[in-house]
């Protein structure tokens, strides 16, 4: 019967100003995620953000699997994911002049017991 786990934070809400990445989340008992990015906050002149998810069978060796659209302003958008591998993580990269973004990425995965 399927489930429905626990939301997980893997990005905390915080203000960012440089480009970084969540620590790995296992994913491997999950057939699909929704990943659920919700920024709070924008300064800077021009400023955006790519969030890209990753995905690894070893935490080595990342993948590209999906990306949410550049987003420029505050404002909340999901993304449905299917064949997840082991490990997910959210890469994100800010441009513009003096960006800063408060976001936060939750996680929830729907899997088989």
């Amino acid at each position: 019967m399927p489930y429905y786990t626990v939301p997980e934070t893997p990005v905390a809400s915080a203000a960012r100003t440089a480009n970084g990445q969540s620590d790995p989340s296992d994913v491997s008992e999950h057939l699909e995620a929704q990943i659920l990015l919700d920024i709070t906050a924008v300064a800077g002149t021009s400023p955006t953000l790519d969030a890209v998810i990753e995905t690894s069978a070893d935490k080595a060796i990342w993948f590209t699997h999906t990306a949410f659209a550049q987003k420029t302003a505050a404002g909340k958008d999901a993304l449905k994911l299917t064949n997840l591998g082991k490990f997910l993580r959210v890469r994100w990269t800010l441009g513009g002049t003096s960006p800063s973004f408060t976001f936060s990425v939750a996680l929830v995965g729907k899997g088989l017991r």
